[in-house]
């Protein structure tokens, strides 16, 4: 096997398996923050079923291909198990497989499968709950940082900017459509993902970070229009920043 087909390999593999763990990220984490007395934590209890609780062997955890093995439902109750567990897997593996065809081993693909797995998770979680956890906007800024501060893809002072204005530019938007509507337009998550995204991408790619995600938060709220009709609800504006600076940042890397 060549060098570049065991690196996509290894890639897909680690893509498979975190994708697991963002499926632990995603059903829990919201409860943590929602459900004061919830006794949950990501590593504890250990993987079971949710309908009938009862614990699950290594074997019943294989991600992917103990859905397969399964077909879909609980090995002891039978209860059907959501598709969205082997999708969410499926997904993650495609995306780092991708970036590894792009991309050779090295700092750049490993920044940029960092930046999807984050953005991808917050998206799952926002597109739920509405709620973008400080739990992986903050790692995500921070981490945004210390790639740059190790790579010479931009200037340390540019990312620290970016941050800065990210946050800033939606907050002066939340609190003026505020002031005029008197109504909430965003979420202080949203704030911090931009950062997030300006620590990623420079301060340079946040106008066009808010001109992608705000076409996309357009097509997609059309979208749920046409199937919620007078019942819609908002439509979260995570998805499309983490779309917008997952875009901006794979130029970036490219250039």
């Amino acid at each position: 096997m060549l060098l570049s087909e065991q690196w996509i390999a290894w890639m897909g593999l680690l893509g498979l398996l975190t994708g697991s763990l963002m499926n632990v990220v995603v059903y829990r984490l919201p409860r943590m923050i929602m459900e004061e007395n919830a006794g949950l934590s990501l590593w504890w209890p250990g993987s079971h079923c949710t309908t009938c609780q009862h614990s699950l062997a290594w074997y019943d955890n294989v991600p992917l291909f103990s859905w397969l093995s399964l077909k879909g439902r609980c090995r002891y109750c039978h209860a059907a198990i959501s598709w969205r567990y082997p999708a969410t897997e499926l997904f993650t593996m495609l995306g780092f497989a991708a970036i590894a065809v792009a991309f050779p081993p090295g700092l750049p693909a490993f920044g940029l499968a960092c930046f999807f797995w984050f953005g991808y998770a917050l998206s799952l979680i926002d597109l739920k709950t509405m709620l973008l956890p400080d739990m992986l906007t903050l790692p995500l800024l921070w981490l945004g940082l210390l790639y740059h501060s190790l790579s010479n893809t931009l200037p340390l002072p540019d990312v620290i900017y970016g941050a800065v204005a990210g946050y800033l530019s939606l907050w002066a938007v939340y609190h003026i459509f505020r002031l005029l509507t008197r109504r909430e337009g965003l979420g202080y998550g949203d704030f911090k993902l931009l950062a997030a995204c300006g620590a990623w991408c420079g301060w340079q790619s946040l106008p066009l970070i808010l001109v992608i995600a705000s076409l996309t938060g357009i097509v997609l709220t059309l979208c749920h229009a046409r199937h919620a009709g007078i019942h819609q609800q908002p439509v979260p504006f995570g998805p499309p920043l983490a779309i917008a600076g997952f875009i901006l940042l794979c130029r970036l890397m490219l250039h």
